[in-house]
């Protein structure tokens, strides 16, 4: 946190860990939020959001925080679990500050805010007191295209003015360590408006692994304003079956157009997915298991798992079948587990390993027998296989979860989940005058 001992720059607080008086961490800094003031008076900082265990979002009041240092926040006092409601008259600094077109009034000069800095005042409180900027705008790369410098508020003029496309460079520069699911956390508590401008600053494959963490509602209203052809990339990104299960909430006709833009090898498995019915083994399965010919060593095998794009569940083993190895395979021979290949030789033939006792699941299968099959043999994910014995795909733990929670349950989660407060709890900006 640059600066002089009472200035501490906004972006640097992003993430970091608050903890309570006893030194035990309660959660990380997602925003702060100010107030904006008439005239060139400096916005007032009232608290920061921070995010609590089940991703519940609240309100700290900076004057519980009694530390900002060394990288952490310490606070004082019991934490209100009321869970955070933006008001109309408060800015959220991380989410629609920064990126923002301001106009330096001393130059005339447009400027994109980089960052935004907050002074302590001898009356300890906070206030907005600089802003670092770069001269001109900045692309959805984040070159750089001219000098930056800090600024103090009064000297830009611009922040209360609507910006129809402002940036997301450096909001995402923020959140650049974030996991795919915290993200998804940031950009669900957005205004439709920056979502969508986050959407169109990230990358395709880092869009594609955020939306198969939103609630469907929002997969959809980020795809329905992408332009058709970028559309049809992210799904070819996303996991086949999260693919089908983002197109089968769109209108028919909206849905086999993005197919008929898609790749046709990537589209094929997407369109395959969607002629299951959705709570069958078929419906929830992926198309894209680890798959081996029986001749493959272990060596290879384990070369397959390593690989990082692989999610935890489908690594745990491999499907071993005859040749085509792309699903749907050839003869569905049988699976070798992770800890079985880590108990024999490299140069073992998985052909020579393969357990063949469990009889793989058919695509027709339920939703209830998918879980009594995982929960009666302890697997983690289970093989697919068609009327001609070949493997279609996989179902996994994660798949059959998100099915078995209540249809809304991603966006309960980025909520806080079960539990509410009461209703009559007081707020903590009321009690504190934060308002």
């Amino acid at each position: 946190m640059a600066g002089p001992a009472n200035r501490v720059f906004i972006s640097h607080l992003a993430g970091i860990a608050v903890f309570d008086p006893n030194g035990d961490q309660v959660g990380r800094v997602r925003d702060v939020v100010v107030a904006l003031r008439i005239g060139s008076r400096p916005p007032r900082v009232l608290g920061l959001v921070i995010e609590v265990v089940g991703r519940r979002r609240i309100f700290l009041p900076m004057i519980r925080v009694t530390s900002l240092e060394s990288g952490q926040v310490i606070t004082t006092g019991v934490l209100n679990m009321r869970r955070f409601e933006q008001r109309p008259a408060e800015t959220l600094v991380l989410a629609e500050l920064l990126d923002r077109t301001v106009t330096w009034t001393k130059t005339g000069q447009e400027v994109t805010v980089l960052d935004v800095a907050m002074t302590q005042t001898r009356l300890r409180e906070w206030e907005i007191g600089k802003v670092f900027v770069q001269v001109g705008r900045i692309g959805r790369l984040r070159k750089a295209r001219g000098e930056t410098l800090t600024l103090g508020w009064q000297d830009v003029t611009g922040f209360t003015l609507p910006e129809e496309n402002q940036g997301a460079a450096n909001l995402l520069a923020t959140f650049d360590q974030l996991r795919a699911a915290d993200l998804a956390s940031v950009m669900h508590h957005l205004s439709a408006k920056r979502r969508a401008e986050v959407a169109a600053a990230l990358d395709d494959e880092r869009l594609a692994d955020v939306l198969e963490e939103l609630p469907e509602d929002d997969q959809v209203e980020i795809i329905g304003k992408l332009k058709d052809e970028r559309a049809a990339d992210i799904l070819e990104a996303m996991d086949p079956d999260d693919a089908a299960d983002l197109l089968s909430e769109l209108p028919g006709e909206e849905a086999e157009r993005l197919l008929q833009l898609m790749e046709p090898d990537e589209a094929e498995p997407v369109r395959r997915l969607l002629t299951y019915e959705e709570n069958t083994a078929g419906g929830l399965m992926t198309t894209e298991p680890i798959v081996l010919e029986p001749d493959a060593t272990v060596a290879e095998a384990l070369a397959r798992v390593r690989v990082s794009d692989h999610k935890p569940a489908l690594a745990a083993q491999v499907f071993v079948c005859r040749p085509p190895n792309e699903t749907p395979t050839g003869k569905y021979l049988g699976t070798v587990h992770f800890q079985r290949l880590l108990r024999e030789p490299p140069y073992t033939l998985v052909g020579s390993l393969v357990d063949d006792d469990l009889d793989p699941l058919p695509p027709d299968t339920p939703l209830t027998l998918i879980t009594s099959y995982l929960a009666t043999y302890n697997m983690v994910a289970a093989p697919v296989v068609d009327e001609a014995d070949h493997l279609v795909g996989a179902v996994t733990v994660d798949d059959v979860l998100d099915h078995l929670l209540p249809e809304d349950w991603r966006e309960a989660a980025l909520h806080g989940g079960p539990g509410e407060e009461q209703a009559d709890e007081p707020d903590e900006r009321e009690v504190t005058g934060g308002r």
